[in-house]
C-alpha cells in the first residue's frame, strides 16, 4: 500500500502550505498586511487539505469533486500571489 508521503500532490501541496504560512506571518509582522495574508493563508493551506480529503473519497465522483476544489483553491492562491507581487 502506498504511503501518503509517496503522493507528489500531497507532498508539494504541504510544502506550498508551509510557505504560505511563513509568507502570511511575514506579511503580518513586517508590513501589517492582514487581508492579503489571510487570503493567502486560507486558500494556500486549503489545497493540501482538499487533496488529502480526496484520497479518502467514497467514490470516483467524490474524488473528482474534492480535487476540483483543490484546483480552484490553487487558482485563487495564484491570484492573491499575483496581486501581492
Amino acid at each position: 500500500m502506498k504511503q501518503i508521503s509517496d503522493n507528489i500532490i500531497i507532498v508539494k501541496s504541504m510544502a506550498f502550505a508551509v510557505r504560505c504560512v511563513k509568507l502570511a506571518r511575514y506579511l503580518r509582522e513586517r508590513y501589517c498586511e492582514f487581508e492579503l495574508a489571510s487570503q493567502i493563508l486560507r486558500c494556500g493551506t486549503s489545497i493540501g487539505a482538499n487533496a488529502r480529503e480526496a484520497l479518502r473519497a467514497q467514490s470516483r465522483p467524490d474524488f473528482h469533486a474534492k480535487m476540483s476544489i483543490a484546483l480552484r483553491e490553487a487558482e485563487e492562491s495564484n491570484y492573491w500571489l499575483e496581486l501581492l507581487f
